[in-house]
């Protein structure tokens, strides 16, 4: 991509990001309903099976491979990797969000500090390959 931007890509790494951050707090979101992991392994196994056999999880797996289909169809309009790839660090800033809304964890100024530098990194290098 040669100092135009193309939306449509743009929109297919948004679209990205959003399934690979609705995956992670749909997985979050059930997995803190299950007790925690046994230490047997014929637990484990068990514990894992009921795990990958729950909806909501399948609908965050589901979602993570939904992502994946739009970052290639980002990546065949010719965007550049390395011009491309920060915009999903976007997922940090909106999990941090989600996870803030949605599981009351804590936004601590160092976590607010780290997003923010990440967001000025992408703003610096996205500029740059334009």
């Amino acid at each position: 991509m040669q100092g135009k931007t193309d939306w449509t890509a743009l929109g297919f790494i948004v679209a990205c990001v959003l399934f690979t951050v609705y995956g992670q707090v749909a997985i979050k979101h059930q997995v803190s309903k299950m007790p925690p992991l046994p230490a047997d392994l014929g637990a484990k196994a068990k514990h894992l099976f009921l795990a990958f056999s729950d909806p909501l999880i399948l609908s965050g797996l589901a979602s993570a491979f939904v992502a994946v289909a739009f970052w290639i169809m980002a990546l065949s309009r010719g965007l550049e990797l390395s011009y491309a790839y920060p915009f999903t660090s976007l997922s940090f800033l909106l999990v941090l969000g989600a996870s803030a809304i949605f599981f009351g964890e804590a936004l601590t100024l160092q976590k607010l500090l780290g997003v923010a530098l990440i967001m000025i990194g992408i703003a610096v290098s996205t500029q740059s390959a334009n």
